[in-house]
């Protein structure tokens, strides 16, 4: 899924900018050579032995709103992973296994039976019960409340309670992301009674939440932190810390200096410039975890001079991805012709797709499209160097071959709102995006560029495209799944509806005061902090 903020800020003038992507010093990798195929992958932190009072984490940003219809971010996400619970969840090895369904059953191609655990406590004290997860489930499906999560249930015709503690959901057609959707937020289950007295203050600091997760919201000082307290009534293991307090900390620089200090004990996506200075430090831990993440170049706008998919391609040709990857992700990063990383195919068809520059071919590809000197506006924004960096990128890749490249600086808030508003994109031909997928199958980025998916920002519309994605959705076998999914791929490279720049790791730091934490992105969609502990 897009990453409404998932991206960084630009710090001096252009000039040392480009110095930065395209000198020998800053294409060197992190000190100690720990470039991107250095580094040790793992699942997660050591496991924590003992309990503790509480922990501080860092949060790049506030949560907007914690209304799981609406957690569509890294900081949404990461809050209310502990508060809220789905029906499925996520294992630190990106796998799926039960969470409040301790059963799903597929009883024909279109029908999925779950089974809730008896006995789960929300935090008001009342007890889950098919009534909960139906009004739950059934909030995606109201227009009026506008769920970002709708894709997932666009083919839903119904869900209904089929016993005290059993939802059945039927759907239109056969639908393989179903299933594997319901362990992110759009399965996710809150006490139907307290949705409905609290309307639109459902999810907020006025609201607040009632969930079954391990931790409860506690206190939200707007502007500052947010924080959460052990609930004692949890259905599953006891969360090993009293309380954690997230602290809002947008600068990169301050929240790299907080870790350091100790002001706070721990942070997920730490940001490439601090990298080096955080293996470095003495009183904490770097680590790094299979993220599902590729950083992108999203195409905004097919009626202006991206409409001809020559220039798409010549960008594709002429962008230095290389030299992105190891300037401005500080080495961490590998470039990449795909839109989805390397190890989601698990097994399946490698992605098609190239890094190779060719600014020759893309020269010629703007003449043929009679492009030269035409104008392109892409996005940057002041939420750290990489975003602004690829901003930069594009703009030296558009002067090589001809291209007017402008840079418009977009505010963090209003970044955000490019991924939900098609308002906030106009004037915009490209903007930088950080892509994590929500389900562990590459058929979820590709099936994004369907004719009229939420997530298809460019307006892109092929009925071959959109009749193979149909076809790869209603395929339940993994195997011949990935080789259609493949096909997407292809077409996909082949229209440069979205143009693919870098994959990398997922990272975590942690002080030494605390460990348990995962590595992967499965702390998106798990309960991750209820296992940080004691070392």
């Amino acid at each position: 899924m897009p990453i409404p903020s998932r991206s960084r800020r630009l710090a001096g003038p252009a000039a040392a900018v480009l110095a930065l992507l395209f000198t020998g010093a800053g294409c060197a990798a992190p000190p100690g050579g720990a470039g991107p195929t250095a580094l040790h992958l793992s699942a997660a932190t050591p496991p924590a032995r003992g309990d503790i009072d509480g922990f501080t984490w860092a949060l790049y940003a506030e949560p907007p709103v914690l209304d799981y219809l609406y957690a569509f971010d890294y900081p949404q996400n990461t809050v209310l992973a502990n508060v809220c619970e789905s029906l499925m969840r996520w294992t630190p090895q990106l796998t799926l296994e039960p969470g409040l369904a301790e059963k799903a059953t597929q009883t024909d191609p279109t029908t999925w039976v779950y089974d809730l655990r008896p006995d789960v406590r929300f935090h008001s004290g009342a007890t889950l019960t098919a009534d909960d997860a139906v009004a739950s489930l059934s909030r995606h499906l109201d227009p009026e409340l506008g769920s970002y999560w709708v894709e997932d249930f666009k083919n839903v015709e119904s869900v209904e309670k089929t016993g005290p503690l059993q939802i059945t959901v039927h759907l239109t057609t056969p639908d393989a992301l179903f299933p594997q959707a319901m362990a992110n937020s759009a399965g996710t289950v809150a006490r139907a009674a307290t949705m409905a007295e609290q309307g639109k203050a459902f999810g907020t600091a006025d609201g607040g939440l009632d969930c079954t997760g391990p931790f409860r919201l506690g206190e939200w000082e707007q502007g500052a932190s947010l924080r959460l307290d052990r609930f004692d009534g949890y259905w599953g293991k006891r969360a090993k810390a009293g309380h954690v307090t997230f602290a809002f900390l947008p600068d990169s620089a301050a929240r790299t200096n907080a870790l350091l200090t100790g002001e706070v004990d721990g942070s997920f996506a730490v940001p490439p410039e601090s990298m080096s200075r955080l293996r470095a430090a003495d009183d904490g831990h770097l680590y790094s975890g299979e993220s599902l993440t590729t950083v992108n170049l999203a195409v905004a706008d097919l009626g202006g001079t991206l409409a001809d998919v020559r220039v798409r391609r010549a960008l594709m040709l002429a962008l230095d991805r290389e030299g992105f990857a190891k300037g401005a992700m500080r080495g961490a990063a590998t470039p990449t012709g795909s839109l989805v990383a390397k190890g989601t195919w698990r097994g399946g068809p490698p992605d098609p797709g190239s890094v190779h520059r060719d600014l020759e071919e893309a020269k010629r590809l703007v003449d043929e499209a009679g492009a030269r000197g035409r104008k392109l506006t892409v996005a940057s924004s002041p939420l750290g160097p990489d975003v602004a960096l690829l901003a930069v990128a594009v703009q030296d890749a558009g002067r090589r071959i001809g291209l007017d490249v402008e840079i418009r600086t977009v505010a963090p808030d209003a970044f955000t709102a490019l991924f939900s508003d098609p308002e906030a994109r106009k004037g915009l031909d490209l903007f930088p995006y950080t892509y994590y997928l929500s389900v562990t199958d590459p058929l979820s980025m590709y099936a994004n560029f369907r004719t009229g998916q939420f997530e298809n920002y460019a307006g892109y519309s092929s009925p071959a495209y959109d009749a193979l994605a149909d076809e790869a959705t209603a395929e339940y076998d993994p195997a011949r799944r990935a080789v259609l999914t493949a096909r997407l791929a292809e077409m996909a490279s082949d229209e440069a509806v979205c143009l693919p720049v870098a994959e990398y790791p997922g990272s975590v730091y942690l002080s030494r005061r605390i460990t348990g934490a995962p590595t992967t992105i499965s702390y998106m969609y798990a309960p991750w902090a209820a296992e940080v502990g004691a070392p």
